[in-house]
C-alpha cells in the first residue's frame, strides 16, 4: 500500500508491538508455569492471565477492524474466533507454549495487516458493538490508538509483575525500538 504518516506511525507501533511480546515472551519463559500462573493481586491476577487478556483484547479489537469494509487476508477467521461466551477475564490458554505460538500468529496479523491498510483507513469512520452491545462510531485511528496503548498498558503490568518475581524484562521503551534494525 501506499505509505502515509498514519501507515507509518502504525507500521512502527506494530512493530514495537512484535517486538516487545517477542522479549516479554522470552523473559515469562524463564518462569515455571506455576510461577507464571500465580496470583499476584494484579489486575487479571496473574502474569498468564494478564497475557491472555491481551489475546483477547486484541483479537475483539482485530475482528472489529476485519468487519469495516476492507478484505484483510491475515484478519483470517480461524485466528480471530474466541470461545463462545469468551470474556474480557477468560482462561483462553492453559498451556504457555501455545499461548505464545498464538501471540505470534497475533503479531505476524497485525504486521500485515497494518503494511496492508489502505491509505485512509485510519481516517475513515468505524462502526461496531462493544462487549456490552452499546453501538459505537468514531474514526478508525482513534480505535486503532487504543487498540496499540492497550498493549503498552497491560504488557507494562506484567513486566511489573516480571520484576516483583526477580525477572528482568530488560528496556520496553517505545524509543529503544528506533536503533533496533
Amino acid at each position: 500500500m501506499t505509505s502515509s504518516p498514519f501507515a507509518d506511525h502504525y507500521g512502527f507501533l506494530a512493530r514495537y508491538n512484535r517486538w516487545f511480546n517477542q522479549r516479554l515472551y522470552e523473559a515469562c519463559r524463564t518462569l515455571s508455569d506455576e510461577e507464571r500462573k500465580r496470583d499476584r493481586g494484579a489486575f487479571f491476577g496473574s502474569i498468564h492471565q494478564t497475557l491472555g487478556h491481551l489475546i483477547w483484547g486484541d483479537t475483539v479489537w482485530l475482528g472489529r477492524f476485519a468487519r469495516q469494509g476492507v478484505d484483510f487476508p491475515s484478519l483470517r477467521p480461524e485466528l480471530l474466533t474466541l470461545p463462545a461466551n469468551a470474556r474480557h477475564d477468560s482462561v483462553l490458554f492453559s498451556d504457555f507454549e501455545a499461548m505464545r505460538v498464538h501471540r505470534d500468529q497475533l503479531d505476524v496479523a497485525i504486521d500485515t495487516w497494518v503494511a496492508d491498510m489502505p491509505p485512509d483507513f485510519p481516517e475513515r469512520v468505524m462502526r461496531y458493538g462493544n462487549t456490552k452491545g452499546v453501538q459505537r462510531e468514531h474514526p478508525m485511528w482513534q480505535a486503532m490508538s487504543h487498540f496499540f496503548n492497550h498493549q503498552t498498558h497491560h504488557r507494562g503490568q506484567v513486566t511489573t509483575l516480571l520484576m516483583q518475581a526477580g525477572i528482568d524484562p530488560g528496556t520496553t521503551d517505545l524509543i529503544s525500538l528506533v536503533s533496533v534494525k
